[in-house]
Parts: structure tokens; sequence; C-alpha cells
């Protein structure tokens, strides 16, 4: 393949591929329905879309911005639909979701990255086996299809951490769990922030009256949205298992700190009695009382003890200890 040319073939020819741009451009629509798939960090595919591909301003811009949300936009028997997987690559956050842009009439799928997707990967080793996507509906739905299995697994990993954390938190093992969940709960959020546009995006695109788009079709692309819905609800779920935990971690600390300071609180009321006398006769100044007794000292023990003893009976009657 040429710079910038990932894949270019016939859905319902997949023997048929293009191997360069000169080869791409003898495409013609009665040769049979295509998928072009482009990498845009290279000039020459930016140059194509610009120059070659005889798509509307829209759709080119659609294709070649850098970031954008999910969305989905007609134009004229066409879509524009912009769309987010999950990051799979080595060394990635899962949350830090890839976005893959695609146009599609009857005739012709592109598909534009930035980074690589594996959901792509996936559908193009489809391609030749007797379940392959073979016209321009069936190729969208297979693309949402693999985007949302990866995204189930993401969100199922979630919440498997999640509870594991919850298990650990009932094994009152708290410690350095208020990282992990902060992190979980923030990989939620992100998640999320993509995955409530990108469900409008479907709905629009399910609503759109389409030729090329039949009603099994769109029966398909209705069940694929449910899926997604159910995705933002389990990912709804297991960050308010998140937060949940994360208050009864704050309540545990909070809970053992009342109870340091309360241990100490009565080690002062016992000692500040006890602090206060055998300071008052520890001052150098004359006339302390049994200063030349020599039992002195034993009869101020036997009343610290015995202030002690009282404040010991006090403490048990009031249910302070």
């Amino acid at each position: 393949m040429d710079q910038g040319l990932v894949y270019a073939g016939l859905l319902d020819q997949p023997e048929i591929q293009f191997k360069d741009w000169q080869a791409l451009n003898q495409w013609q629509p009665e040769s049979g329905i295509i998928w072009v798939h482009l990498d845009i960090n290279c000039q020459d595919a930016r140059d194509w879309l610009l120059m070659h591909s005889q798509l509307n301003d829209y759709a080119i811009d659609t294709l070649l911005t850098e970031e954008t949300r999910p969305r989905m936009e007609p134009h004229k028997g066409s879509i524009c639909m912009a769309l987010r997987g999950v990051n799979l690559n080595p060394g990635e956050d899962p949350e830090d979701m890839v976005a893959i842009r695609v146009y599609a009439d009857a005739h012709r799928v592109i598909t534009a990255r930035r980074r690589r997707l594996h959901s792509i990967q996936t559908v193009m080793n489809l391609l030749g086996q007797e379940d392959a996507p073979a016209t321009t509906a069936s190729f969208i739905n297979e693309l949402i299809n693999q985007l949302t299995a990866r995204l189930e697994e993401t969100i199922d990993s979630v919440e498997d951490q999640v509870d594991a954390l919850e298990q650990a938190l009932l094994d009152d093992a708290s410690h350095g769990l208020q990282k992990e969940l902060s992190s979980l709960r923030r990989a939620a959020v992100v998640l999320r922030r993509y995955l409530a546009p990108q469900r409008e995006a479907l709905s629009r695109l399910y609503l759109e009256k389409l030729d090329w788009y039949p009603e099994s079709e769109k029966l398909k692309l209705r069940d694929l949205s449910d899926r997604l819905i159910r995705n933002i609800e389990d990912l709804d779920t297991a960050r308010e298992h998140a937060i949940l935990a994360q208050e009864q971690i704050a309540s545990r600390l909070s809970e053992q700190m009342n109870q340091r300071m309360y241990v100490i609180s009565i080690f002062s009321a016992i000692f500040l009695p006890l602090g206060f006398l055998t300071g008052l006769l520890g001052v150098n100044v004359g006339g302390i009382p049994g200063a030349h007794d020599s039992f002195a000292f034993l009869i101020f023990i036997l009343i610290l003890l015995s202030v002690f003893g009282v404040q010991w009976w006090l403490f048990k009657k009031y249910r302070w200890l």
C-alpha cells in the first residue's frame, strides 16, 4: 500500500483490492462497493481526500478534523460520522478513546484514523469470510458492533476492579484504595463523556431515512444502540459504586480519627488534675506542705491515686469509657 493508504478494497468482492493511489483513482461506482481506510497523519492521504475523493467540503472536514466528539450528520443521501473506540494500543489508557471518522453512501465507505484502532483491524480481518459485511450499511453495523464489543470488555474490567476494591474494603483493607477508586472514577467519567454523544449519533442514524440502509440493518442498528445504552448504564453503576466506596473509606477514616481523638481526650482529662497537683507542689517557693515530713511523698502519691480512682469511677458512671 502507498503511504497513508491503509486499505482499499471492494466489500462485495473482497479479493479485489487497490494497492496504490493510481489504482484507487480508477474505481467507479459500478465496479462495486468500496471501503477505503486512510491514515490522515500522512500528507498523501490528505491530498487524495482534497483532490481525488470527490467528497463535499463538509465530508472532507469531518474526515480531516483533529479531534471530534461522536456525531452523525446526513448530507444528500450520504452520512458523515465521528465515532470513538477504547484505546487498546500498548501503553495507552483505554479511556483515552480513539476517534474514527466515517463517510458513507450507497457505493463507498471512507474511514480515516490518526491513531490505530483495533476494531478497524478486526473488521478488516473479517473480509472474505462468510459473515463479512458486503454492503455499506452492514459495514457500518459491523464497525459499531466491534467498537461496542471492546467497550463492553473495558466496562466489564472497570466493574470487576470496583467489585474487587469493594471486597477489599469489606475485608477492612482500605489502605491505598482511595487512589485506585479515584482512578476508576476518572476512567468512568472520561468514557461516559464520549458514550453519551455516541448514543445520540446512533439514534440519529437509526431515524435517518437512507435508501441504502435497509430495514433489516436498521433493526440490527437498534440492537447495537440498546447495547450501548446498557453499557452506559453499567458504567454509571460502576461509577456510583466507586463513589459509595470512597465515601465509605472517608467515613471509616473519620471514625478512626474520632476514636483516636477520643482516647487522647480521655488521657488528657485524666492527667489534667494530676498534672495540676504535681505542678502546684513542684514550685520552688517556701511554705510547701510536707516539705520536711518523711511520709509526705507517700501521702501525696495516695492522694493522686485517689483522684485517679474518682475520675475512673466518674468516667464509668457516665459511660465515657
